[in-house]
């Protein structure tokens, strides 16, 4: 098996912008972009499937699930259309490789559609405690040009603190941006601040971070129900964490890193 990309439907699409939502720290980006996957009603039309996955099923409803990436479209009559990227996991079961192959497929779905821009969402785990931390948690960004930062200073993006606080971005929400920039298309990465303990969903970092999303988008997202809606993805999202951790352990077993090396995806 190679990783393969499994089209559903060929929806048309003005300028479409890719927002990537994988797990990671805190779920933050799995979280805010099905939040608004089911908020938009957005339609799935491609999947990802790979042998660089975890060699593992979910069960859903009885019925066994190989993991996968899904693509989702969402049809903005007000502006950029939106394609989502949502998935059960990210890639790296053999290391790096698997890393650069699954992104690099969805790099080439990317420019199938004609996107020109990709936001990536992630987690940024500072270790606090969630009661020592402010109550208005940041949301840090990073470029793929430093000259895009100017049109983003007025969405509450933190750039200033990006270096010295992450210093890098660890998989998939990485890794699109670096290879989006070698084939010219524009990337941010929108990092929403939570405790990350070891991985514990945090739907308020999520908030944060669809806030500012739909700021720089211009759609209008309710976030008053966003926990709610967390609480009824929990069997499913515990299932992911499972996974995640799995992997994250083979990322720190298999590198040689600092133990204490923060993950951001």
């Amino acid at each position: 098996m190679e990783t393969e990309i499994k089209i559903l439907d060929e929806p048309e699409m003005d300028n479409p912008v890719l927002i990537e939502g994988l797990p990671g720290i805190g779920n933050v980006g799995r979280i805010a972009a099905e939040y608004m996957i089911n908020h938009l009603d957005a339609k799935k039309f491609a999947e990802i499937y790979s042998p660089h996955f975890m060699p593992v099923v979910l069960i859903h409803d009885d019925e066994v699930e190989l993991l996968k990436f899904e693509f989702y479209h969402w049809k903005n009559d007000g502006g950029d259309d939106v394609i989502f990227l949502i998935g059960d996991t990210q890639a790296g079961k053999e290391g790096s490789r698997g890393h650069f192959d699954v992104s690099e497929k969805v790099i080439d779905l990317a420019e199938r559609f004609n996107v020109k821009k990709i936001i990536t969402l992630g987690g940024y785990s500072t270790g606090d405690i969630r009661d020592e931390m402010e109550d208005k948690l940041e949301v840090l960004g990073a470029v793929t040009n430093r000259e895009n930062i100017e049109k983003y200073k007025d969405f509450g993006i933190n750039f200033e603190d990006t270096d010295s606080n992450i210093g890098m971005i660890v998989g998939g929400t990485g890794l699109l941006l670096g290879l989006a920039k070698r084939r010219g298309i524009e990337g941010l990465c929108l990092m929403g601040e939570t405790a990350g303990f070891p991985i514990l969903t945090d739907p308020k970092s999520a908030e944060g971070v669809v806030r500012v999303l739909s700021d720089i988008l211009n759609i209008d997202v309710p976030l008053d129900d966003i926990e709610k809606k967390v609480d009824e993805m929990e069997d499913f999202l515990g299932k992911l964490e499972n996974v995640q951790k799995k992997a994250m352990r083979n990322i720190e077993s298999g590198d040689g890193e600092d133990e204490n090396l923060r993950y951001i995806g």
